[in-house]
């Protein structure tokens, strides 16, 4: 094959636009780029200026450029018996028919390949498939972004590494990829088809790198084969070791790693306040700002504690994300560290892992709802099976109905085969169990820890001793979990799964089976499964209706932003159910009738088919409706309850966003105090609890976490110990924190005309004096929004880019990667950006918080919490506003130092941190920045000076 790696820039994106430079890179049959052509090209208009500041195209550039013609007559040669490339194709392609059409030349007809379909196949990890961002991760040189011969050039290498790593595949891998395309007449099925007919020309490949079962390669042995980290028969290696000594060698050993490794005074406390609870069996709530290195400040205790008792050490975090971090890097350098081998396993929900034997279902009947991206999606499955020793989830890069297609072959417990199943022994969830089970430590998460729980304590091995980092988000895991969440399309899912149409679904493949199976009721339970197969079709016609009509309650809040989660919501009372409830509940009442017989025939079936047919394919599907049906069971139970409304101790609502409408609807029901269950299933039973976070405290004091934890009872008993580490930072010297004194003040979720112009004005002249590098933080969409355009008009004649979520495409990520990528811009977030938003050194100079962020106290949450501290006769207020807003705020201040070199500035718009009684725990709970307040008109000289200011 010759390839033609084609890129160009134009003035838009529409049809209507015009093409302004051209790249080609010809790839010869041999692999080498043997030429790159570029020009740039007069459209005979001018360049908009966004596209100049994107590209870096001027209207100089273009001026005595070749035209379109003239650079077609050197392009259309080059063209011959090439197989055409680019990264999104479709757009190029586009463009050059629209060309060769206007200038005279028959269309293109050669194949096509889109370089970001085989990067989602050749690398099915990589977290973005953004050219510039894959060029630095492969470390390609890539002078030019959006200059279309550097783009080509670049893409060009990209497809070399593809082909590369294509072609290192096992046989076996490309084969199944090659079936997998089939009868596809794509030119990505082409594609495969030469790769592997080529493959197949090879002698006999290395076979040792992979195992090789039911004709699929796998990066990973039997899990059977695993063996604890330490034999039995030896003595254990701290039977003479006293903490100290461990920790000094440890310590003597990151020396000699990282010659630059300091003993962090907060970490060390962290070590022996960590330690002292575990050998004391106390519970310890312990706060760490950023930089104390608190992930090893519990792990290397932990580990001692563990191996030490041969008692097992529960770890949990909030986020997969830190999960990853501590399997990714902390672990890793403590294996190097610690004088023992020890073993250290990450446990996830069972919906993370991949179950082979659906996987190894779905490719072979090729059960495929979307199949142009399903055929992608498993493609891209089977590369990474090559490469996966988890099965995790995490490690896949899957966009677009990917998510879909994984709930599809994902583990999970209805319909598991355990031992009888062919894959048991690779199974990726049964690893992980046995994993857990046999390390030292394991690390999860508290969604896992909380579906333990509600297991009966099924799910994770036995433990005496928990570290909960994050620890802040525990009591709303707690109330998520202990509670119901339903969506709208948990129950379309299982709905559609059993039974789609005439040919798609369980339903159907098993109807279809059976009368392969010539036994004697194969006709009767055709029938029977037709009949179910209808009455779901009418199940589903209630739901709709029923989700539809529930929508319609539901208001809209006026400061979210458009397509939030919670940008509709409606609390629902017992005492105060909607007029025509008795019409919703009418229609609930149909499904759950309808349901009842569905779950009963379906069971009765399942029995009788595996009475009289012994056959494994079938088993195997029974296995996957039987599941199906039991999530029908749950669902079920969950929508009548959620339905009856009868529970006074559960605050009831939901929640919907306006783009997908009731198709977005979400039902909740959680207790409103948890405390009381977070006492009996943890505090009462584990031994010690660890809690740690960087913002656990307010106004240095721990009260707030100890009642609504459930702590209060232990605390009395002297069980639980609180510790403050001082911050490694030097806050004074590294932020100044400023509050215009006299700033306008404003009331709900929109701000007056003075004060948004107010607002802009400061906001703007920070912002110059900064260079951009600056993150403001809305606690309202619509404010958010009513800042965005004048905020970019009073910047436009600067060179800094704003920035805004829910204005600007793109997820939290995309945004935050694009802001760092920016040399100078402003980033405008609400809520989500509060939290959990790492941008260290020059990027971020400046954080402006624009209100103390109180939680909206209409929310269903918020108001039953403030009735039931208003019947206990407490002041919701100061009992949960206050110290919720407090611990937000915190997160909030964090953003702006991550690191000792970091130096900025936080600017509080809110004057109520100084007016008011309760601003004083805001201002005191911070971990000591420079505070200074002065009238708006200062602040800025003030801040280019403390900027300015090099000697601290």
């Amino acid at each position: 094959m010759k390839f033609a790696v084609l890129d160009f820039e134009t003035t838009g994106n529409q049809s209507t636009d015009e093409i302004i430079q051209v790249g080609l890179a010809i790839i010869e049959e041999d692999l080498s780029i043997s030429q790159v052509y570029g020009s740039f090209v007069n459209p005979g208009i001018s360049i908009p200026p966004f596209i100049s500041q994107l590209t870096g195209i001027t209207a100089g550039d273009v001026e005595n450029a070749p035209s379109l013609e003239e650079m077609l007559m050197e392009l259309v040669p080059l063209l011959d018996d090439v197989v055409l490339v680019g990264h999104n194709i479709a757009f190029d392609f586009n463009f050059l028919q629209n060309a060769l059409d206007r200038c005279g030349y028959l269309p293109f007809a050669g194949r096509l390949l889109d370089t970001i379909d085989l990067l989602k196949i050749s690398f099915p990890s990589l977290s973005t498939y953004q050219l510039g961002l894959v060029t630095s991760q492969f470390g390609i040189q890539h002078d030019r972004p959006h200059q279309a011969d550097s783009d080509a050039l670049a893409t060009a290498h990209v497809l070399l590494k593809c082909l590369d790593e294509l072609i290192s595949l096992p046989l076996i891998s490309l084969q199944r990829i090659n079936e997998i395309f089939g009868d596809d007449d794509s030119d990505l099925a082409w594609f495969f088809d030469v790769l592997c007919r080529e493959k197949e020309k090879e002698p006999a490949q290395d076979l040792e790198k992979h195992t090789f079962y039911r004709r699929l390669a796998l990066a990973v042995e039997d899990w059977t084969d695993i063996s604890a980290p330490r034999d039995d028969a030896d003595d254990n290696p701290l039977k003479n070791m006293e903490f100290n000594e461990y920790l000094e060698k440890i310590q003597d050993q990151l020396r000699t790693l990282m010659p630059q490794y300091e003993a962090r005074e907060s970490q060390n406390m962290m070590f022996n306040e960590v330690m002292k609870a575990l050998q004391d069996e106390k519970h310890l709530l312990i706060e760490a700002g950023t930089g104390t290195g608190k992930s090893l400040g519990y792990l290397i205790p932990a580990i001692y504690q563990s191996v030490k008792r041969e008692q097992k050490v529960m770890i949990s975090t909030h986020t997969i994300n830190l999960q990853e971090q501590l399997r990714e890097r902390d672990i890793p350098l403590l294996t190097q560290v610690i004088p023992f081998p020890f073993k250290a396993a990450v446990f996830k929900g069972r919906q993370h892992y991949l179950c082979l034997r659906k996987f190894e279902h779905k490719i072979n009947t090729r059960d495929f709802s979307n199949p142009k991206e399903d055929m992608l999606i498993a493609a891209q499955m089977i590369v990474w099976l090559t490469q996966t020793l988890t099965g995790d989830d995490e490690e896949l890069n899957l966009v677009g109905r990917g998510a879909d297609f994984w709930e599809t072959v994902s583990s999970d417990s209805d319909s598991c085969l355990g031992r009888a199943c062919p894959w048991f022994r690779k199974c990726y969830y049964h690893r992980a169990k046995h994993e857990a089970s046999i390390a030292d430590v394991v690390i999860t998460n508290h969604s896992k820890l909380f579906t333990d729980v509600k297991a009966g304590h099924q799910l994770l091995p036995a433990y005496e001793y928990l570290v909960v980092d994050e620890a802040h988000h525990l009591e709303d895991v707690a109330g998520k979990h202990l509670g119901l969440h339903m969506r709208y399309f948990n129950v379309i899912h299982t709905l559609v799964r059993l039974y789609k149409d005439n040919r798609n679904g369980q339903f159907p493949v098993l109807r279809d089976q059976l009368r392969q199976s010539f036994n004697e009721k194969s006709q009767d339970w055709a029938v029977l499964i037709d009949r179910m197969s209808g009455d779901l079709v009418e199940v589903k016609e209630h739901w709709d209706r029923l989700s539809d009509m529930l929508f319609t309650l539901l208001p809209e809040r006026s400061d979210a932003a458009p397509g939030e989660t919670g940008q509709f919501v409606l609390r629902l009372q017992p005492s105060k159910k909607p007029k025509d409830w008795e019409e919703l509940a009418a229609i609930e009442n149909q499904i759950y009738v309808s349901l009842g017989e569905v779950i009963r025939n379906a069971d009765k079936m399942i029995n009788e088919i595996r009475e009289n047919l012994d056959d494994q394919q079938l088993e195997s599907l029974l296995t996957d409706v039987s599941g199906l049906v039991k999530d029908l069971a749950t669902q079920r139970e969950d929508l009548h309850f959620f339905i009856s409304l009868n529970d006074v101790t559960n605050v009831y609502w939901m929640e919907a966003n306006g783009h997908y409408r009731s198709k977005s609807l979400q039902m909740y029901a959680v207790p409103i105090d948890v405390s009381k269950q977070l006492k009996e299933v943890f505090f009462d039973k584990k031994k010690s609890i660890i809690l740690t976070s960087a913002t656990l405290s307010i106004d240095k004091s721990f009260q707030y976490m100890i009642e609504n934890l459930g702590l209060q009872e232990a605390a009395d008993k002297d069980q639980v110990n609180t510790v403050m580490l001082p911050s490694p930072f030097r806050y004074r010297d590294q932020a100044l924190l400023v509050i215009p004194r006299d700033f306008p003040s404003v009331k709900g979720s929109i701000g007056d005309a003075l004060f948004v112009e107010t607002l802009v004005k400061s906001l703007a002249d920070t912002a110059i004096a900064t260079h951009g590098r600056m993150l403001v933080l809305f606690t309202s969409y619509r404010m958010l929004r009513q800042v965005h355009e004048p905020l970019t008009k009073a910047l436009s004649s600067t060179d800094i880019a704003v920035i805004g979520q829910g204005v600007d495409n793109g997820s939290r990520t995309k945004l935050i990667r694009r802001f760092q990528d920016s040399s100078a811009s402003v980033l405008l977030g609400t809520s989500s950006f509060w939290e959990g938003v790492d941008i260290p050194g020059e990027a971020l100079t400046c954080l402006a918080i624009v209100r103390l962020p109180f939680q909206p106290p209409n929310h269903p949450l918020v108001e039953a919490k403030s009735e039931l501290l208003q019947q206990q006769k407490k002041n919701p207020f100061m009992k949960l506003s206050v110290p919720q807003a407090v611990i937000r705020f915190k997160q909030g201040f964090g953003r702006l130092v991550r690191t000792a070199n970091d130096r900025g500035i936080v600017i509080v718009y809110d004057t109520r941190v100084i007016e008011s009684y309760y601003g004083k725990y805001f201002l005191y709970s911070l971990p000591g920045p420079k505070m200074e307040h002065m009238p708006t008109n200062q602040m800025v000289p003030r801040i280019s000076e403390w900027l300015q200011d090099d000697s601290r």
